[in-house]
């Protein structure tokens, strides 16, 4: 994993298993971490189980509380929650990078691809964030069981936003899990990789596949700035 010292992060909605997967990983590679919750209790009992899993410190609280105190926000909620959860936490982001992971996931019929009308959750999220928040959208397809554990995994991360260098750190930080965060362009273009979880999810089913990823072939050199 990489040495790039990140500020610190907070997980907005991280006792689910997207949010206490990336949580402990981030641990583990020593960064600064902070889990959030509707509970707060609940937030520590999972900041205590991955302490004691990592053997290193983490931060718990309300969502409001870690978004206040943490630099990088990374909200891994359901899609039905998403826009009550970047409201609440709207004021706290402003000049900070958010990294937003939603997929809009519509049960029960998660193996098809239903964009909302605003045309992806990429673009609710800059609806409620307005321009004060850096927002980058990422994490969609990667198996959150997978990365609960410590195995290596063939998983390559699409990272979106306008702003370029929001970007290029979110990359980063997803090679800081121990994937690889492949750069793919603007916030627009996140509807690609939102529709591919319905398709990824189908996968799994059709085939019997443990959490089917992405990788792409060819060799991705240093990014052109």
């Amino acid at each position: 994993m990489t040495a790039i010292t990140f500020p610190a992060l907070g997980i907005i909605g991280g006792t689910g298993k997207l949010g206490s997967a990336l949580a402990r990983r981030w641990v583990a590679a020593g960064h600064d971490v902070h889990i959030g919750s509707r509970d707060s209790t609940h937030a520590a009992e999972i900041a205590a189980r991955i302490a004691d899993d990592t053997g290193r410190t983490i931060g718990s609280g309300s969502n409001l509380d870690v978004a206040m105190r943490t630099q990088l926000l990374v909200v891994t909620v359901p899609f039905a929650a998403q826009a009550d959860t970047l409201r609440e936490i709207r004021d706290a982001a402003r000049g900070k990078i958010v990294v937003d992971t939603t997929v809009p996931l519509m049960p029960p019929r998660v193996m098809r691809v239903q964009l909302p009308a605003e045309g992806s959750a990429a673009m609710i999220a800059q609806a409620v964030l307005g321009n004060d928040a850096r927002l980058v959208t990422a994490f969609h397809s990667v198996a959150a069981h997978k990365l609960a554990t410590d195995l290596d995994i063939a998983c390559d991360v699409m990272v979106f936003s306008d702003d370029k260098e929001a970007r290029r750190s979110v990359a980063q930080l997803a090679d800081a899990a121990g994937l690889r965060g492949v750069e793919a362009g603007p916030l627009a273009n996140s509807v690609a990789a939102e529709a591919l979880t319905s398709v990824l999810i189908f996968i799994n089913k059709h085939y019997s596949v443990d959490g089917a990823g992405i990788e792409f072939t060819g060799h991705l050199s240093a990014p052109v700035a």
